[in-house]
Protein backbone atom coordinates (compact mmCIF):
# COMPACT_ATOMS: atom_id res chain seq x y z
CA UNK A 1 0.00 0.00 0.00
CA UNK A 2 3.15 2.07 -0.04
CA UNK A 3 2.76 3.24 -3.18
CA UNK A 4 -1.13 4.06 -3.42
CA UNK A 5 -0.79 6.04 -0.11
CA UNK A 6 1.86 8.04 -1.85
CA UNK A 7 0.27 8.48 -5.35
CA UNK A 8 0.25 12.15 -5.42
CA UNK A 9 4.22 11.96 -4.91
CA UNK A 10 4.87 9.12 -7.64
CA UNK A 11 2.64 10.91 -10.20
CA UNK A 12 3.82 14.11 -9.68
CA UNK A 13 7.49 12.84 -10.48
CA UNK A 14 6.92 11.32 -13.47
CA UNK A 15 4.70 14.56 -14.34
CA UNK A 16 8.37 16.78 -14.02
CA UNK A 17 10.17 14.43 -15.50
CA UNK A 18 7.52 14.38 -18.74
CA UNK A 19 7.76 18.28 -18.51
CA UNK A 20 11.70 18.12 -18.15
CA UNK A 21 11.66 15.99 -21.73
CA UNK A 22 9.51 17.78 -23.43
CA UNK A 23 11.55 21.13 -22.64
CA UNK A 24 14.77 19.81 -23.15
CA UNK A 25 12.94 18.65 -27.28
CA UNK A 26 12.08 22.41 -27.67
CA UNK A 27 15.40 23.78 -26.67
CA UNK A 28 17.39 21.19 -28.62
CA UNK A 29 15.23 20.73 -31.61
CA UNK A 30 15.45 16.82 -31.99
CA UNK A 31 13.71 17.99 -35.75
CA UNK A 32 16.91 19.30 -36.37
CA UNK A 33 18.78 16.04 -36.28
CA UNK A 34 17.10 14.09 -38.01
CA UNK A 35 19.35 11.17 -40.57
CA UNK A 36 19.45 10.57 -44.20
CA UNK A 37 16.65 7.98 -43.40
CA UNK A 38 14.08 10.89 -43.03
CA UNK A 39 15.95 13.53 -44.73
CA UNK A 40 17.18 11.70 -47.85
CA UNK A 41 20.79 11.64 -48.22
CA UNK A 42 23.65 9.12 -48.79
CA UNK A 43 25.37 6.62 -46.02
CA UNK A 44 28.91 5.23 -46.97
CA UNK A 45 30.86 2.90 -44.95
CA UNK A 46 34.21 1.60 -45.35
CA UNK A 47 36.66 -0.98 -43.92
CA UNK A 48 40.63 0.06 -43.72
CA UNK A 49 43.09 -2.62 -43.82
CA UNK A 50 45.03 -1.67 -41.48
CA UNK A 51 44.20 0.83 -38.39
CA UNK A 52 41.97 3.41 -39.38
CA UNK A 53 43.03 7.06 -39.32
CA UNK A 54 41.94 9.00 -36.32
CA UNK A 55 38.48 10.63 -36.72
CA UNK A 56 39.77 14.14 -35.75
CA UNK A 57 42.14 14.10 -38.79
CA UNK A 58 39.32 12.43 -40.82
CA UNK A 59 36.64 14.98 -39.94
CA UNK A 60 39.39 18.39 -40.35
CA UNK A 61 39.79 16.87 -44.35
CA UNK A 62 35.77 16.00 -44.88
CA UNK A 63 35.09 20.06 -44.26
CA UNK A 64 37.26 20.61 -47.10
CA UNK A 65 35.17 19.38 -49.78
CA UNK A 66 32.33 21.21 -49.34
CA UNK A 67 29.83 18.88 -48.99
CA UNK A 68 27.45 20.49 -46.21
CA UNK A 69 26.81 18.95 -43.05
CA UNK A 70 28.75 15.37 -42.35
CA UNK A 71 28.74 12.66 -39.83
CA UNK A 72 31.41 10.35 -39.27
CA UNK A 73 31.10 7.66 -37.32
CA UNK A 74 33.13 5.11 -35.68
CA UNK A 75 31.99 1.42 -36.59
CA UNK A 76 33.42 -1.91 -35.38
CA UNK A 77 37.59 -2.41 -35.09
CA UNK A 78 38.23 -0.82 -38.54
CA UNK A 79 35.13 0.54 -39.89
CA UNK A 80 33.88 4.39 -40.65
CA UNK A 81 30.23 5.17 -41.25
CA UNK A 82 29.78 8.35 -43.33
CA UNK A 83 26.44 10.34 -43.66
CA UNK A 84 26.19 12.86 -45.66
CA UNK A 85 23.61 14.47 -48.35
CA UNK A 86 23.48 12.90 -51.43
CA UNK A 87 26.21 12.80 -53.96
CA UNK A 88 27.36 12.94 -57.31
CA UNK A 89 30.14 9.85 -58.66
CA UNK A 90 32.23 12.82 -58.85
CA UNK A 91 32.10 13.80 -54.97
CA UNK A 92 31.34 10.17 -54.13
CA UNK A 93 34.87 9.53 -55.68
CA UNK A 94 36.28 12.43 -54.17
CA UNK A 95 34.83 11.22 -50.14
CA UNK A 96 36.59 7.79 -50.87
CA UNK A 97 39.59 9.10 -52.21
CA UNK A 98 39.60 11.41 -48.80
CA UNK A 99 38.51 8.94 -46.43
CA UNK A 100 41.71 6.51 -47.79
CA UNK A 101 44.07 10.09 -47.01
CA UNK A 102 44.85 10.67 -50.62
CA UNK A 103 45.91 7.18 -51.11
CA UNK A 104 48.05 6.84 -47.28
CA UNK A 105 45.18 4.22 -46.12
CA UNK A 106 43.79 1.21 -47.64
CA UNK A 107 40.52 0.90 -48.06
CA UNK A 108 37.94 -0.68 -49.17
CA UNK A 109 34.17 0.40 -49.69
CA UNK A 110 31.79 -2.06 -48.48
CA UNK A 111 28.15 -0.24 -48.32
CA UNK A 112 26.57 3.08 -49.89
CA UNK A 113 23.48 3.56 -49.71
CA UNK A 114 21.24 7.03 -51.19
CA UNK A 115 17.97 7.66 -49.71
CA UNK A 116 15.73 10.48 -52.02
CA UNK A 117 13.78 13.48 -49.98
CA UNK A 118 10.87 12.04 -51.06
CA UNK A 119 11.31 8.76 -49.50
CA UNK A 120 12.67 10.28 -46.30
CA UNK A 121 9.37 12.24 -46.21
CA UNK A 122 7.31 9.04 -46.33
CA UNK A 123 9.25 7.21 -44.14
CA UNK A 124 8.54 10.12 -41.59
CA UNK A 125 5.06 10.00 -42.06
CA UNK A 126 4.70 6.14 -42.21
CA UNK A 127 6.28 6.29 -38.22
CA UNK A 128 4.01 8.40 -37.17
CA UNK A 129 1.08 6.79 -38.53
CA UNK A 130 2.40 3.50 -36.95
CA UNK A 131 3.01 5.02 -33.05
CA UNK A 132 -0.60 6.52 -33.63
CA UNK A 133 -2.21 3.21 -34.73
CA UNK A 134 -0.47 0.95 -32.13
CA UNK A 135 -1.50 3.67 -29.57
CA UNK A 136 -5.20 3.51 -30.78
CA UNK A 137 -4.90 -0.72 -31.10
CA UNK A 138 -3.55 -0.69 -27.12
CA UNK A 139 -7.04 1.34 -26.29
CA UNK A 140 -9.08 -0.99 -28.14
CA UNK A 141 -7.09 -4.44 -26.73
CA UNK A 142 -7.63 -3.40 -23.37
CA UNK A 143 -10.98 -2.12 -23.61
CA UNK A 144 -11.90 -5.37 -25.14
CA UNK A 145 -9.97 -7.79 -22.38
CA UNK A 146 -11.29 -5.48 -19.12
CA UNK A 147 -14.99 -5.39 -21.02
CA UNK A 148 -16.35 -7.17 -18.04
CA UNK A 149 -14.88 -5.12 -15.44
CA UNK A 150 -17.10 -1.86 -15.17
CA UNK A 151 -16.89 -0.99 -11.59
CA UNK A 152 -15.55 0.91 -9.67
CA UNK A 153 -14.25 2.23 -13.60
CA UNK A 154 -14.80 1.69 -17.08
CA UNK A 155 -12.65 -0.91 -19.31
CA UNK A 156 -12.02 2.13 -21.67
CA UNK A 157 -10.68 3.91 -19.09
CA UNK A 158 -8.03 1.35 -18.05
CA UNK A 159 -6.47 1.90 -21.87
CA UNK A 160 -6.57 5.63 -21.34
CA UNK A 161 -4.03 5.58 -18.08
CA UNK A 162 -2.53 2.88 -20.48
CA UNK A 163 -1.86 5.48 -23.54
CA UNK A 164 -1.16 8.21 -20.55
CA UNK A 165 1.98 5.64 -19.34
CA UNK A 166 3.12 4.86 -22.72
CA UNK A 167 3.20 8.70 -23.66
CA UNK A 168 5.16 8.87 -20.01
CA UNK A 169 7.28 5.72 -20.96
CA UNK A 170 8.81 7.23 -24.85
CA UNK A 171 8.50 11.35 -23.99
CA UNK A 172 11.25 10.64 -21.32
CA UNK A 173 13.72 8.35 -23.05
CA UNK A 174 13.30 10.76 -26.49
CA UNK A 175 14.00 13.97 -24.37
CA UNK A 176 17.33 11.66 -23.32
CA UNK A 177 17.70 11.05 -26.99
CA UNK A 178 17.14 14.97 -27.27
CA UNK A 179 20.04 15.60 -24.91
CA UNK A 180 22.61 12.93 -26.51
CA UNK A 181 21.84 14.95 -29.71
CA UNK A 182 22.75 17.73 -29.30
CA UNK A 183 25.46 17.12 -26.86
CA UNK A 184 27.23 14.31 -29.03
CA UNK A 185 25.57 14.51 -32.37
CA UNK A 186 23.47 11.36 -32.47
CA UNK A 187 21.32 11.13 -35.35
CA UNK A 188 16.98 10.58 -35.41
CA UNK A 189 17.35 7.60 -37.59
CA UNK A 190 15.30 4.18 -38.16
CA UNK A 191 16.79 2.97 -35.35
CA UNK A 192 15.09 5.30 -33.62
CA UNK A 193 11.70 4.53 -34.46
CA UNK A 194 12.33 0.96 -33.65
CA UNK A 195 13.03 1.72 -30.01
CA UNK A 196 10.04 4.14 -29.82
CA UNK A 197 7.82 1.05 -30.85
CA UNK A 198 9.57 -1.10 -29.26
CA UNK A 199 9.46 -0.01 -25.82
CA UNK A 200 5.70 0.66 -26.61
CA UNK A 201 5.69 -2.95 -27.00
CA UNK A 202 7.58 -3.95 -23.78
CA UNK A 203 5.31 -1.08 -21.40
CA UNK A 204 2.32 -1.52 -22.06
CA UNK A 205 2.89 -5.86 -21.46
CA UNK A 206 4.44 -5.01 -17.89
CA UNK A 207 1.04 -2.64 -17.62
CA UNK A 208 -1.21 -4.77 -18.65
CA UNK A 209 0.05 -7.54 -16.63
CA UNK A 210 -0.36 -5.40 -13.41
CA UNK A 211 -3.69 -4.79 -14.69
CA UNK A 212 -4.67 -8.46 -14.70
CA UNK A 213 -3.79 -8.92 -11.68
CA UNK A 214 -6.34 -5.86 -10.25
CA UNK A 215 -8.95 -7.46 -12.84
CA UNK A 216 -8.86 -10.92 -11.14
CA UNK A 217 -8.41 -9.58 -7.58
CA UNK A 218 -11.35 -7.42 -7.85
CA UNK A 219 -13.43 -10.31 -9.34
CA UNK A 220 -12.27 -12.18 -6.14
CA UNK A 221 -13.61 -9.34 -3.75
CA UNK A 222 -17.18 -9.03 -5.91
CA UNK A 223 -17.69 -12.44 -4.62
CA UNK A 224 -17.41 -11.50 -1.25
CA UNK A 225 -18.76 -8.30 -0.50
CA UNK A 226 -17.96 -4.45 -1.10
CA UNK A 227 -14.91 -3.98 -3.03
CA UNK A 228 -12.17 -1.30 -1.44
CA UNK A 229 -10.98 -0.29 -4.83
CA UNK A 230 -7.25 1.07 -3.35
CA UNK A 231 -6.45 -2.25 -0.97
CA UNK A 232 -7.07 -3.97 -4.20
CA UNK A 233 -5.01 -2.11 -6.52
CA UNK A 234 -2.32 -1.97 -3.36
CA UNK A 235 -2.09 -5.67 -2.65
CA UNK A 236 -2.31 -6.28 -7.03
CA UNK A 237 0.82 -4.17 -6.95
CA UNK A 238 2.31 -6.53 -4.10
CA UNK A 239 1.60 -9.72 -5.99
CA UNK A 240 3.45 -8.47 -9.34
CA UNK A 241 6.01 -5.71 -8.13
CA UNK A 242 8.33 -8.39 -7.43
CA UNK A 243 7.64 -9.97 -10.81
CA UNK A 244 8.31 -7.10 -12.66
CA UNK A 245 11.04 -5.33 -11.45
CA UNK A 246 13.32 -9.12 -11.76
CA UNK A 247 11.98 -9.46 -15.70
CA UNK A 248 13.00 -5.61 -16.53
CA UNK A 249 16.26 -6.22 -14.31
CA UNK A 250 17.47 -9.25 -17.02
CA UNK A 251 16.46 -6.79 -20.04
CA UNK A 252 18.27 -4.16 -18.52
CA UNK A 253 21.51 -5.78 -17.83
CA UNK A 254 21.47 -7.51 -21.83
CA UNK A 255 21.12 -3.86 -22.92
CA UNK A 256 23.58 -2.57 -20.59
CA UNK A 257 25.93 -5.25 -21.96
CA UNK A 258 25.01 -4.07 -26.03
CA UNK A 259 25.92 -0.50 -25.26
CA UNK A 260 29.29 -0.96 -23.53
CA UNK A 261 30.61 -3.57 -25.40
CA UNK A 262 28.00 -3.96 -28.88
CA UNK A 263 29.13 -1.95 -31.82
CA UNK A 264 28.84 1.76 -32.61
CA UNK A 265 25.80 1.94 -34.88
CA UNK A 266 23.54 0.19 -32.24
CA UNK A 267 25.11 1.69 -29.03
CA UNK A 268 22.42 4.99 -28.50
CA UNK A 269 19.76 2.67 -29.57
CA UNK A 270 20.69 0.54 -26.72
CA UNK A 271 20.59 3.26 -24.42
CA UNK A 272 17.15 4.58 -25.03
CA UNK A 273 15.95 1.29 -25.02
CA UNK A 274 17.69 1.12 -21.14
CA UNK A 275 15.72 4.10 -20.19
CA UNK A 276 12.57 2.93 -21.96
CA UNK A 277 12.56 -0.03 -19.88
CA UNK A 278 13.41 1.61 -16.69
CA UNK A 279 10.80 4.09 -17.10
CA UNK A 280 8.19 1.48 -18.44
CA UNK A 281 8.45 -0.10 -15.21
CA UNK A 282 8.69 2.54 -13.07
CA UNK A 283 5.34 3.92 -14.90
CA UNK A 284 3.49 0.18 -14.33
CA UNK A 285 4.11 0.57 -10.95
CA UNK A 286 4.27 3.99 -9.73
CA UNK A 287 2.05 5.85 -12.48
CA UNK A 288 -0.33 3.27 -13.73
CA UNK A 289 -1.71 1.82 -11.20
CA UNK A 290 -2.46 5.57 -8.44
CA UNK A 291 -3.41 6.83 -11.62
CA UNK A 292 -6.61 4.25 -11.37
CA UNK A 293 -6.69 4.87 -7.83
CA UNK A 294 -6.72 8.72 -8.45
CA UNK A 295 -9.51 8.23 -11.01
CA UNK A 296 -12.00 6.19 -8.91
CA UNK A 297 -11.50 8.56 -6.16
CA UNK A 298 -12.40 11.68 -8.48
CA UNK A 299 -15.53 9.23 -9.58
CA UNK A 300 -16.87 8.86 -6.38
CA UNK A 301 -16.17 12.12 -5.01
CA UNK A 302 -18.41 13.09 -7.86
CA UNK A 303 -21.44 10.62 -7.06
CA UNK A 304 -21.21 12.00 -3.71
CA UNK A 305 -21.66 15.89 -4.83
CA UNK A 306 -24.63 14.72 -7.08
CA UNK A 307 -25.76 12.87 -4.50
CA UNK A 308 -25.22 16.19 -2.12
CA UNK A 309 -27.14 18.40 -4.73
CA UNK A 310 -30.39 16.38 -4.60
Amino acid sequence: MFVIKNKKIFISISVALVILAIISMFIFKINKRLGIDFTGGALTEVAYKDARPAQADLNASLQTLGLGSILLQPAGDNDYIVKSRDLSETEHAQLLKTLSLEGKNALTETNFNSIGPSIGQELKFKALLLIILISLGIILFIAFAFRKVSKPISSWKYGIIVVLTLLHDVAIPVGIFTILSHFYGVEVDALFVVAVLTILGLSVSDTIVIFDRIRENLKNQAHVGKINFPETVGKSLEQSYVRSICTSLTVILVLLSLFFFGPVSTKYFALMLTAGMFFGTYSSIFLASPLLVWVEEIQAKNKENKKSKK
